[in-house]
């Protein structure tokens, strides 16, 4: 298992590469190019000067979030082939690299919506919150300048500004799409890109829908293990695998975690641990990671992960997911060093744990 967190380069995060690499056990990042138009390749001379960063800090790049995908391949429209192109190019581009495993995500128009990018907690900090009626009754440009008047200056992936524009038109197309329709258009992504990543040695790892119930009308992709176990069936590779957010998947009741990544840990090919506090069927606000602090069994979680070897078949990559602004930090929301980093050294002693109580041996 490797331990990494997320960093956006270019001066866009608050925390440092050398300050990353202080946190016990961390190998490396999980990097991004948010400079890139969605669409457009991710050059070989791009990528190398990112890697080049990360491997002077002495961590590793070996995991990207996200190449996003561009909407016209999820319509299905005739110009998808272009961008299907760009993006396999991407794909042999970031295994020429050292990548292995490529983070991201085919939800329609928006890739996450939370009402409260800073919601006041009890104890003094801050979160990230979802109040479903408060969500439901904005329209999408409400939506917009919400987020982004609570960004902190930063960038918010997957609210970009060239895709603000089109959200409004983007949510009307959708409203005649069928689950099949959208169904049909992730597998032609997935036949077309697939082949090109067991090339390059890159296994695809798609994100889970955040929130995952329906939202605006649009699609819904990854949300519980029956369309998890559609989205695998659509291409059987072993390349094909799944992005496993126990925050994302958590807040949906039904989900049985434990359950799910004892029967898909083969084609996890990454996970995002954090904990979410319940507060009604559709409302949450984010916490920290032990499970007291939440509504999910972390322990539980994390055994099951470490039990359905997760690491055995290849290298099996964890990162702490959002984090709440503690100790008067300001950053990117969700994205602070203080609270991710206690939530690395947390998941790591689970796992040490769980390994010493009888699991397997972690080469």
């Amino acid at each position: 298992m490797k331990m990494i967190l997320r960093w956006f380069p270019f001066g866009d995060d608050s925390v440092t590469l050398d300050q990353i690499r202080q946190i016990p056990e961390i190998t490396g990042v999980a990097g991004c190019l948010p400079k890139i138009p969605v669409g457009e390749e991710w050059t070989a001379e791009d990528i190398a000067a990112l890697k080049s960063t990360v491997i002077a800090a002495g961590l590793e790049m070996e995991v990207i979030e996200s190449v996003n995908i561009h909407e016209d391949i999820k319509k299905g429209l005739p110009t998808r082939d272009r961008y299907i192109d760009n993006y396999i190019k991407t794909i042999t581009n970031l295994g020429a690299a050292g990548v292995r495993v490529l983070c991201y995500n085919f939800m329609p128009v928006m890739d996450w919506a939370r009402s409260d990018l800073a919601k006041p907690l009890p104890d003094g900090s801050t979160a990230m919150a979802y109040v479903h009626d408060e969500v439901v009754k904005m329209n999408p440009d409400l939506i917009a300048k919400a987020m982004a008047g609570q960004s902190r200056g930063y960038s918010l992936p997957g609210w970009e500004p060239e895709r603000l524009s089109l959200m409004a038109a983007d949510i009307e197309y959708y409203q005649s799409f069928t689950q099949e329709m959208y169904w049909s258009n992730m597998k032609y992504f997935l036949d077309a890109v697939i082949p090109a990543a067991r090339a390059a040695n890159v296994r695809m790892a798609i994100h889970p829908d955040d929130p995952p119930w329906p939202l605006f009308g649009l699609p819904k992709v990854i949300t519980d293990a029956e369309r998890i176990r559609v989205f695998l069936s659509l291409n059987d590779s072993p390349y094909n695998g799944i992005t496993f957010c126990t925050g994302s998947l958590g807040v949906n009741g039904a989900n049985d975690l434990p359950a799910m990544l004892r029967e898909f840990g083969g084609r996890i090919h990454f996970a995002h641990i954090r904990n979410v506090r319940k507060l009604g069927e559709k409302d949450f606000e984010e916490s920290a990671h032990p499970t007291a602090s939440g509504s999910l069994d972390m322990f539980g979680i994390v055994k099951a992960l470490y039990e359905s070897g997760f690491d055995k078949r290849f290298t099996g990559y964890i990162r702490p997911d959002h984090g709440r602004m503690i100790w008067g930090e300001r950053a990117r929301p969700g994205y602070g060093l203080y609270d991710r980093a206690l939530g690395a050294v947390y998941i790591e002693g689970l796992w040490e744990a769980i390994g010493k109580m009888g699991g397997h041996k972690d080469d």
